[in-house]
């Protein structure tokens, strides 16, 4: 049976916080490690999350809860840090807002490996937009099919980053580019991906809405400075002339569809 890495980064999130923490407790999943890095929360952050760990030992749900508060260099900062904890098979990151969808979730991902088989290096699935209160907003415009690669992305992240679940030990040797402020998540997403390819491992396409992402998240409200960073990270990765050209055919795209 695999295990799963949870990681929560949070700063000042009592608002938000509870609702991400419920989500992960209601797991029927038995094997979960919820790591959560604070970066030294002025709120009740921490309470709250101390709070969530007594409650999870005490049911003896066999999940495990670390928390670390301490102040860092940013999102993606503490991030690596909760990479540099992990212990479970794979690790996926669930900041503060976002939900598991269903109490089943963890065990339908788990259920896309058979036992034996080589661990694909990302497990991967879809996403729905919720709003502050965990309402339905709509799916994901972007949606991932069955047959992705590290060059599918120059169409896009067509895997959200909360939908993204990489093996912990590919995820260690490729730590977040502490140069990117807002994008960081899709340079590492291709990183990953494009050293599954080297290796010859699989992405394996769960066919479910494995993750709620909540509006109003960093990159949401940085959006214009998102987009440059991805535009650079696009050229990183494929070349300017590819990222050129695909960035005529994202307006000419969006042209048709108003």
């Amino acid at each position: 049976m695999i295990t799963f890495s949870i990681i929560t980064c949070t700063y000042n999130a009592e608002r938000e916080l509870k609702t991400t923490l419920d989500s992960v407790m209601m797991q029927d999943f038995r094997n979960v490690e919820h790591i959560i890095i604070d970066g030294a929360s002025k709120d009740s952050t921490v309470a709250i999350a101390q709070q969530y760990k007594e409650k999870s030992d005490a049911d003896d749900n066999g999940h495990t809860v670390i928390i670390c508060s301490e102040p860092d260099n940013g999102l993606y900062d503490a991030m690596n840090k909760g990479i540099e904890k992990a212990n479970g098979d794979y690790v996926c990151f669930l900041n503060a807002g976002d939900t598991l969808p269903d109490r089943d979730t963890l065990e339908m991902i788990a259920d896309g490996v058979a036992d034996g088989e080589d661990l694909p290096a990302v497990l991967y699935g879809d996403t729905d937009i919720v709003d502050e209160q965990g309402h339905f907003v709509r799916h994901r415009r972007l949606k991932p099919s069955e047959d992705i690669t590290w060059r599918s992305f120059r169409q896009g992240m067509l895997i959200c980053h909360q939908a993204f679940y990489a093996r912990t030990d590919i995820a260690k040797c490729i730590p977040y580019d502490l140069k990117y402020r807002y994008s960081a998540d899709v340079d590492w997403c291709i990183r990953i991906m494009k050293e599954s390819e080297r290796h010859h491992l699989s992405l394996r396409y769960i066919d479910a809405v494995i993750a709620n992402f909540r509006q109003g998240s960093m990159t949401t409200v940085n959006h214009r400075a998102s987009l440059k960073e991805r535009f650079n990270i696009m050229c990183r990765h494929y070349g300017v002339i590819t990222t050129l050209a695909m960035h005529v055919w994202f307006v000419i795209r969006s042209f048709f569809k108003k």
